[in-house]
């Protein structure tokens, strides 16, 4: 998201908090934000909070002689990619939806010529309510995006339809509204594999890896925010789904081969797991024990099934199969041979050696190995290295990259 803009309005309602956490978020992926507050959402987040955040001047006046004199209700509408009303009351859809401009909030929107994002708010019986259903039919009908709302309990104690959707909701819907269509993945899906598998020894030991699971599912994560329908494959991991994605956990090498196998077809694998090459020949049904004085047991290793080089060579094989190389020594030319050994399109290579804090971090410096050459890319957040990566694929899927 970085170089958008989002303007946000914020309306009057306890659920205003969260509109806090929106515009952590947005800047966090690079959006540029600017806010304004209608009189009754100042009754529960400050200016300065949001200005605090934002980094940016809070609006709040539609007779403001500085603002006005240069027209601001209509710069501000039309500055922003996307227009974003979090929360929605009741209040702010039924202006928008009737045409009403009586402050700055209600005048902006109906001066915007960008789309706009409304994220409802209010009382489950005001949300029930057929005046509003009926400025929800109406401003749907007029191009309006809506993320929410969600069923829950509400601060006035009742519980249904009307509390506001969470922050990761909001931003995911934003991104969506934001993406350029030629980076989309609409009507696409996708296979993503993400941290270590376990191979028991017995069942209290097992042979595994150090994988965190995070930059698998940040790719998810990102594949999903740009439309396709996604299907993440995990091993242990303690991370919380991605919004809109179908998660299945999976513990061994054939358990999450079955699963891919389960996943297909799909029009992209992305294979970040950390699969290991080996198992035992035999895992014992009951703890092995140290007997004193007795030398340890022989540990006898057989091959683990590749999920990888069987996917390339699978009938229902996915049109982009992406692999990834966690290499210690000499990255790039190992992901090479890799992307010929495997037989996948792509190599995501990167250098996990301790010193570099890769494995288990939040960030990562990836290269992209294809037939065609070797593309470095900077360090980066691995929410960015997955955003990147989606755009990427949604070039290769649409043509327009090699």
């Amino acid at each position: 998201m970085r170089g958008k803009s989002v303007l946000l309005i914020i309306g009057g309602g306890i659920a205003a908090y969260k509109s806090l956490e929106v515009i952590r978020r947005l800047k966090d992926r690079g959006a540029t934000v600017r806010a304004i507050l209608t009189s009754a959402a100042r009754e529960f987040v400050t200016p300065l909070s949001v200005a605090s955040l934002s980094g940016e001047k809070v609006f709040q006046d539609l007779f403001s002689l500085t603002d006005e004199s240069e027209m601001g209700h209509i710069q501000l509408s039309r500055a922003a990619d996307l227009v974003v009303v979090a929360p929605a009351t009741a209040d702010l859809m039924s202006k928008l939806a009737n045409g009403a401009a009586n402050d700055l909030a209600s005048t902006a929107l109906l001066a915007t010529d960008k789309k706009v994002l409304m994220a409802p708010a209010m009382n489950v019986r005001m949300w029930q309510h057929p005046a509003t259903q009926r400025n929800l039919r109406t401003l749907k009908n007029d191009g309006v995006l809506f993320v929410g709302p969600n069923d829950g309990e509400m601060a006035c104690g009742e519980f249904g339809p009307g509390r506001m959707a969470e922050a990761a909701e909001i931003v995911a819907a934003i991104e969506r509204a934001l993406i350029a269509p030629e980076l989309s993945l609409a009507g696409m899906t996708a296979l993503v594999t993400a941290g270590p598998t376990q191979e028991p020894l017995d069942p209290v030991r097992f042979i595994g890896n150090r994988s965190s699971g995070k930059q698998g599912y940040a790719i998810a994560d990102a594949l999903a925010r740009a439309g396709a329908q996604t299907t993440l494959i995990s091993g242990p991991v303690e991370i919380a789904a991605p919004a809109g994605v179908r998660l299945l956990r999976v513990t061994t090498a054939r358990e999450m081969l079955a699963a891919c196998e389960s996943a297909l077809p799909a029009d992209v694998a992305v294979m970040t797991a950390a699969v290991a090459d080996w198992r035992p020949d035999v895992a014992a049904n009951s703890k092995i024990k140290k007997e004193k004085g007795a030398a340890a047991p022989a540990l006898k290793l057989v091959e683990n099934p590749d999920v990888l080089a069987t996917l390339a060579k699978h009938e229902m094989r996915p049109q982009l199969l992406i692999g990834f190389a966690a290499e210690t020594d000499n990255v790039v030319a190992n992901a090479q041979a890799k992307l010929q050994k495997k037989g996948c399109d792509w190599i995501v290579a990167n250098d996990v050696s301790p010193a570099t804090g890769i494995m288990g971090g939040d960030r990562n410096t990836v290269h992209i190995v294809t037939r065609s050459g070797v593309e470095d890319w900077p360090e980066m957040d691995k929410s960015e290295v997955g955003a990147r990566l989606a755009a990427r694929i949604a070039a290769q899927l649409k043509g327009k990259a090699a």
